[in-house]
């Protein structure tokens, strides 16, 4: 959809739909209470019939308001004036939203942006609305065979800004939104596709055709010859058991001077896990469709990075397989070496992500990174703790994890530290390799982190569990395209771009 900017009086704003906002109990809006001015009361008079009170989400069109330009208002309740956050003005945009496009008006215009909300600039409204529009809309049709058109869907959405000026940063407003919202879709596509199409190599893939669309972006994509000869025995121990060949997927972005040191983003990139050996319970199987969410939230995050040239280096490091039992799989008791020498006694081959994370880990080291973050659907664990509304967030660097949970907060997409003490290590001791892959039922989003950690020593690192945030399950199953939010935000936050 297309987006941009609007100014002037907001009566003679020419629209086939113009949105403004009530609060509970009928009271108006600035953009609202102009438009009652312009209409000599009539708005006010309406509101005093009741039917429309101003709650949260509700929403109702009016027809033929006395000297306004526009064709029709929608008006949207935005509840409690004193409770409206940025939560609850993001839940009224993506009402509005919904309710235009079923209305068959082509093309609005939305004052919401102008509701002021404490501590939050009238940038973050706008960059919000647009990527709250888009996740609105958003379908998943690409494995239909027989999909229902949408007639007059709506196409151009202008976004009122009052009597302001337009300046560059509302206007990159617009354009971090729409590049947000990239990102996000390019998750939720990648993440709703089955695991017969969406491979390691479909992946490897994606990579390549979001390299072609900035020559900053160099993209290569290491085969198993190549990972063997680097030593990834962890990581091409979990591919044994597929047919499907393991890949490394490397994206090096060059948006800032040659030497100055990149962000490293390493994304879990497993396109189905049905446990290997230690297999799954059938039940729900198909979800593990889900576990390359970490790798697409790097692909998402790179091309919102490319989208908006961002002046920054940036590595994406994605390790890609599959999680089969077979008769090459990894058997519980195995010990692997892994790229960094230290090796690994595998007691259950269904916690994998660890094994490739760890791989990739040590791989990047040759980034010389400023920050390292891995992101990874990786323990059931972290979904009893936080469940689906915060990623789970440990790290070796407090400045660092700040930075993440700062990110979180301002786009939304919330985050919740753990603790990563020296107490839990010991629950990875093995009588016979250097470490175990897993460290018993207690404490599993710790221990995961823990063996990960140990694979991190020389680097500003961060790891985010995102078990319980990347997709919904039940009636609203699907991808979420988390934390592409939260890793863009901090990308522009590095790069003082915030808002």
């Amino acid at each position: 959809m297309e987006y941009l900017l609007k100014s002037g009086d907001v009566a003679g704003l020419k629209t086939a739909c113009l949105v403004v906002g009530v609060y509970e109990r009928g009271e108006l809006s600035q953009p609202a209470a102009d438009l009652d001015q312009a209409s000599g009361g009539a708005l006010g008079n309406f509101l005093k019939r009741g039917d429309f009170q101003g709650r949260a989400e509700q929403a109702q069109f009016l027809y033929d308001l006395p000297n306004t330009a526009c064709d029709r208002l929608l008006l949207v309740g935005l509840g409690p004036r004193k409770a409206l956050n940025l939560n609850a003005y993001r839940k009224a945009v993506a009402k509005a939203t919904v309710m235009l496009d079923n209305s068959h008006a082509l093309e609005a215009i939305t004052t919401l942006p102008l509701i002021e909300i404490d501590n939050n600039s009238l940038y973050t409204r706008l960059r919000d609305t647009v990527t709250i529009s888009e996740a609105s809309l958003y379908r998943f049709e690409q494995c239909k065979s027989n999909v229902d058109k949408r007639v007059r869907p709506l196409k151009k959405l202008a976004l009122h800004i009052g009597q302001q000026r337009r300046t560059k940063v509302l206007e990159n407003a617009i354009l971090h939104g729409r590049s947000i919202a990239t990102g996000v879709t390019l998750a939720r596509n990648l993440g709703n596709l089955p695991g017969n199409i969406c491979t390691p190599a479909y992946l490897a893939e994606q990579a390549r055709a979001i390299g072609r669309k900035s020559r900053q972006l160099k993209v290569q994509v290491l085969e198993e010859k190549q990972m063997q000869e680097l030593g990834m025995g962890a990581l091409l121990s979990v591919s044994r058991g597929s047919r499907q060949p393991a890949k490394l997927i490397v994206m090096e972005y060059r948006g800032s001077a040659e030497n100055a040191k990149p962000v490293v983003l390493v994304g879990k990139g497993l396109t189905f896990d049905a446990g290997g050996i230690s297999i799954k319970p059938a039940a729900g199987m198909d979800e593990m469709k889900y576990d390359m969410c970490g790798g697409a939230s790097v692909l998402g995050a790179m091309a919102a990075c490319v989208e908006m040239a961002l002046p920054i280096n940036l590595v994406g490091v994605i390790p890609s397989s599959e999680n089969l039992p077979d008769g090459d799989a990894n058997k519980p008791g195995d010990i692997v070496t892994s790229m960094s020498g230290q090796t690994i006694e595998v007691l259950n081959t269904d916690a994998e992500g660890r094994l490739i994370l760890c791989d990739a880990l040590t791989y990047s080291e040759r980034f010389t990174p400023a920050a390292i973050i891995d992101i990874a659907t990786l323990t059931g664990a972290c979904v009893i703790a936080l469940g689906a509304h915060a990623s789970g967030l440990l790290g070796n660097d407090d400045k660092l994890v700040e930075e993440l949970l700062t990110a979180g907060r301002e786009s939304g997409d919330r985050a919740w530290q753990l603790p990563l003490w020296e107490d839990y290590q010991s629950q990875l001791d093995s009588n016979f390799a250097d470490m175990a892959n897993v460290g018993g039922r207690s404490a599993g989003t710790v221990t995961a982190a823990c063996f990960l950690s140990r694979f991190t020593k020389k680097m500003k690192w961060a790891h985010l569990d995102i078990a319980g945030t990347a997709w919904k399950t039940g009636l609203e199953k699907g991808s979420t395209g988390r934390p592409v939010p939260l890793l863009v935000q901090f990308l522009l936050n590095r790069c003082g771009l915030g808002g």
